[in-house]
């Protein structure tokens, strides 16, 4: 009878990593399988290089997962949040945010140029990910030429991202200064809802009139929350008597 591997982070609790076979230890299972076969824990053991008394960096790493329920939660933690783990002291706190800020920049580092915007979906892929759990609320804006390719990504607003707040010729400068063709503004809601406020759709309204001043189309608005997202575009607000140009078929 075939049985399932035992995964190692529970071989491995409550052992240090030097008392385990070589071929269980994290740094010989990366040169083996490569980083996607490790698990979260492992990683982030690999990160730290060594436990605490009595209890590996796996052990260390499995409490802290299971703490903020997934990598996600953890990568959201606070310093004083991280440091009341058992194990976890100002050096790992540290370590953590770095490496999870490290990732979120790869993210916004793509190359533009390998960027092309089909859909809302495209833009979502990449955004979500990166914005979907921000505590405060940012206006980012996508920059695009006449082909839809991404010249760049520019963060317009931190903080009460508010029509009466937002001058919406900054939501064009770096556009006007590109020469571009169109701009896709994206903004999160940190209550997790992406569904649209009547501020949101005031602003989307004065930004396809500034647009159309410009000869600058906007193509949509995108509004974030927790893992989803809403187009005003695909919902047919604002949009449906604006006459831009929409964004071309996938």
């Amino acid at each position: 009878m075939h049985e399932e591997p035992i995964p190692f982070d529970v071989l491995a609790r409550g052992r240090a990593i030097r008392e385990l076979p070589a071929a269980e230890r994290p740094r010989e299972r990366l040169q083996l399988r490569g980083p996607a076969g490790l698990t979260g824990a492992e990683l982030i053991a690999l990160l730290w290089g060594s436990g605490t008394a009595g209890r590996s960096a796996v052990d260390v790493a499995t409490d802290a997962i299971a703490r903020f329920e997934g990598l996600s939660g953890l990568a959201r933690a606070s310093s004083p949040e991280l440091e009341g783990i058992p194990g976890i002291g100002e050096a790992r706190a540290a370590q953590l945010q770095a490496a999870f800020e490290l990732g979120r920049r790869l993210l916004a580092d793509w190359p533009a140029g390998r960027w092309s915007i089909r859909s809302p979906r495209d833009v979502a892929d990449r955004l979500v990910l990166q914005m979907g759990r921000l505590e405060r609320e940012e206006l980012r804006v996508v920059i695009l030429n006449t082909k839809n390719a991404v010249l760049r990504v520019v963060t317009a607003y931190q903080g009460n991202v508010s029509a009466s707040l937002v001058r919406v010729g900054e939501l064009f400068r770096d556009a006007v200064r590109l020469d571009a063709s169109g701009v896709i503004l994206v903004h999160n809601h940190p209550s997790g809802d992406p569904t649209p406020s009547p501020d949101d759709l005031h602003l989307t309204a004065e930004a396809l009139a500034a647009g159309r001043l410009l000869d600058i189309d906007l193509l949509d608005h995108l509004v974030i929350g927790h893992d989803a997202y809403v187009s005003l575009r695909d919902r047919g607000i604002s949009f449906d008597r604006a006459g831009s140009r929409p964004p071309p078929a996938a």
